[in-house]
């Protein structure tokens, strides 16, 4: 596995690792020999008493908060404090450009960050365009890989790399100031003339679909957005007193987390949003995917969470073929 595949699926199962100690998951019991003779006295002790049925583990909850205020206005106040600053933990050095690919850059405020695009023909007439965020915590050619089906069907693909990453300058904040990258890179994108700016769509997975959810609801720019494999509660990941390399904030502070989580502001997406979420994902990651969806449809948003089969990996194709038919029917009015 590479670094970049690695580091995606990192993320998720730091998470099942930190929830199964907060729900005192417990190591079976010590008694059972695990040996050839121990299991064979096991199986003859069962044989005589009827096999009792393990415990039910209780539903797992959301952690974060479901807040009032809006995330775009949350965002014009609150300003993360990093502990420290620094690059991204999965540090990959800046790929080189495949044929057919433009690299380009972009502000985000006082940042130049770079981004590949699949630049159509000039002649043409503006295309519909797909932002799509990806996956880890650093850019890698499996990343604009992951995009083709986009590309095949006529989108015009802008992939960014996030402060921090790549050897680019800014500081990794774990899901928040990066936020302002994809937002920037939207608007470089929106303004580009093969671009059709009404028809401009964000995408992302794993940790980019956490970001994308985010950026979707702190700006009105994007017509739709689809998240793959993206966790909307970063609170269920990451608990006061722990450590993790990938945070450089204050976990004893509520906010921290809520600002990161999705579903926290979940009244708050400013276009339709499709959550997909895969059948061997971690189990809160369901729940909280569903209910993200499920509080926004009580504020009368367009937003599902759609259950697809396959792991971390494996889901990001059939899911993404079917935001290519919920994009579709996402278009301006005549």
């Amino acid at each position: 596995m590479d670094k970049s595949r690695g580091a995606i699926v990192c993320l998720v199962t730091l998470g099942v690792c930190l929830l199964a100690g907060c729900n005192d998951a417990k190591a079976p019991p010590s008694g059972r020999a695990t040996g050839r003779s121990g299991a064979a006295a096991a199986d003859k002790e069962e044989e005589v008493r009827p096999r009792e049925e393990p415990p039910k583990r209780p539903a797992l909850a959301p952690v974060v908060e479901v807040q009032r205020e809006d995330y775009a206005e949350v965002r014009a106040r609150f300003r993360t404090k990093l502990s420290h600053q620094g690059p991204s933990p999965q540090q990959e050095p800046m790929p080189r450009c495949p044929a057919g690919v433009t690299e380009v850059e972009f502000a985000s405020g006082p940042l130049r960050l770079k981004a590949w695009v699949n630049r159509p023909p000039q002649d043409g007439p503006a295309r519909p365009a797909v932002l799509f965020v990806h996956g880890g915590f650093g850019f890698g050619p499996p990343d604009w890989d992951m995009a083709q089906p986009y590309r095949d069907a006529g989108y015009v693909v802008l992939t960014p790399m996030l402060r921090g990453e790549n050897g680019q300058p800014g500081s990794f904040s774990l899901l928040y100031d990066e936020v302002d990258d994809v937002l920037a890179a939207a608007k470089y994108l929106a303004k580009q003339p093969y671009v059709d700016a009404e028809r401009l769509y964000l995408a992302g997975h794993s940790s980019g679909g956490g970001i994308a959810l985010l950026a979707a609801m702190a700006s009105g720019q994007f017509r739709a957005v689809a998240s793959f494999d993206g966790l909307p509660d970063m609170a269920a990941v990451f608990k006061p007193g722990s450590e993790a390399n990938e945070v450089r904030f204050d976990l004893n502070d509520p906010r921290e987390l809520q600002v990161r989580s999705a579903l926290a502001y979940a009244a708050s997406f400013k276009c339709p949003a499709r959550l997909y979420y895969s059948r061997q994902a971690w189990e809160h990651m369901h729940l909280t995917s569903r209910r993200t969806a499920e509080v926004a449809k009580e504020r009368g948003l367009d937003v599902e969470a759609h259950l697809v089969e396959g792991d971390h990996l494996s889901m990001v194709q059939p899911a993404m073929k079917q935001s290519i038919e919920f994009f579709g029917a996402k278009v301006p009015e005549k």
